[in-house]
């Protein structure tokens, strides 16, 4: 309680005039939607949509709203994953001295980062992300783990296998996407390593293989924690762009329940506190995470 009112105390006057406004801006939107819109508010419909009661198992399971935050969770951990691997790949690739390995990793890069997310997710998706799925026999292998009656691993880790492969396309399409910015970001830490290190990792008769591995790599993830952190935050909210190739995850869904019950903004306003809980939480986190970091450096 001391801590806040500490905090207030340091609050600016245009803070405050700040804060005003916000107040005034979503009480004319709220009186926009009741009087000009003439919208009827059912908020009493959502919770029944995130969970339900299922009386043939006699449980509470999650419903539409949760199937997807659920969904969008696993999609950006193994996304994240993924992205990481490549973008390591993609970021020692960029400070390679092979002109033509360099130049390609930064073809990808810059392609990437500079054209528009939703031209580059349906991109992967019909010209990659369907070939792999089609190729490696996925679609068929997904159907024959729901028919087995011992499938609650394989559910817990990728939910209902009938859907598995168009998570896995999700799960590629974005971690292709994320990997070019991740190895910027790699790029930079393995560049922020002093050139006093090399030399010093030469002089004692270490490989290049032996430089990167014990003296440049842990030295550049170290310190790019930060901004890989902010970038899987990122990850967590560009995971919606993919419900444009029907993966089920929170965005996808919402359309779904808006679809069926048209509480438009009931169901928009929920999906929005779900992702802000979900990356306000991690932001939070990672900042608690760095406090030791910050104090021993």
């Amino acid at each position: 309680m001391i801590d806040v009112l500490a905090k207030l105390k340091r609050l600016h006057w245009f803070d405050y005039v700040l804060l005003v406004g916000l107040v005034a801006v979503v009480v004319l939107i709220w009186y926009r939607i009741e009087g000009s819109l003439n919208y009827t508010w059912r908020w009493h419909i959502i919770p029944n949509y995130i969970l339900r009661f299922d009386e043939d198992e006699g449980r509470w399971v999650a419903n539409l709203l949760l199937q997807g935050v659920i969904t969008t969770i696993r999609i950006s951990i193994y996304a994240s994953i993924l992205a990481l691997v490549l973008g390591v790949i993609l970021g020692i690739a960029r400070c390679s001295k092979n002109l033509t390995v360099r130049m390609l990793a930064r073809t990808y890069l810059e392609v990437l980062r500079n054209i528009p997310p939703v031209v580059v997710i349906f991109i992967f998706f019909f010209f990659l992300s369907e070939q792999l799925v089609t190729a490696f026999g996925i679609e068929d292998w997904a159907r024959a783990i729901a028919r087995q009656d011992e499938k609650e691993v394989w559910e817990f880790f990728f939910g209902d296998m009938r859907r598995f492969p168009s998570l896995v396309s999700g799960v590629i399409v974005l971690a292709l996407f994320e990997s070019a910015f991740v190895g910027e970001i790699v790029r930079a830490g393995i560049q922020s390593v002093h050139k006093g290190q090399h030399e010093a990792a030469q002089s004692i008769g270490m490989s290049k293989t032996d430089q990167l591995r014990f003296i440049v790599l842990p030295q550049a993830l170290r310190k790019v924690v930060p901004p890989m952190a902010n970038q899987f935050i990122s990850l967590i909210k560009d995971s919606s762009i993919i419900s444009l190739i029907s993966v089920q995850e929170l965005t996808f869904k919402t359309v779904e329940l808006v679809a069926s019950t048209r509480a438009i903004f009931e169901a928009w306003i929920v999906t929005a506190v779900f992702y802000f809980v979900i990356c306000f939480g991690l932001s939070l986190l990672f900042r608690r995470l760095e406090r030791p970091k910050a104090r021993n450096a």
